[in-house]
């Protein structure tokens, strides 16, 4: 294997590491998971149809999630646990 080789997987690896990084949501340690109380579009991350923020198609589904302060989930309706 050549240099040039070398570093086209060298940056790969970096590239690939970076994107699963920035894939995971990151909450600061007073925030919490609330399902049940994303608006459609407005989710934060992967729920149950699909792999990514934003994409909830109906509101209030028990399956994705929005990123709350902590304490706040119950008085929003919704729950730390998914659902169904």
């Amino acid at each position: 294997m050549n240099k040039q080789n070398k570093q086209w997987i060298a940056a790969a690896a970096f590239a690939a590491a970076l994107g699963a990084t920035l894939a995971t949501p990151v909450f600061a340690a007073d925030m919490e998971k609330c399902y049940g109380v994303a608006k459609a579009g407005q989710n934060d991350c992967k729920g149950n149809s699909h792999s990514c923020a934003g994409q909830a198609t109906k509101s209030m589904d028990k399956g994705e999630f929005k990123a709350v302060a902590k304490g706040t989930c119950a008085q929003l309706g919704g729950s730390l646990t998914p659902g169904m």
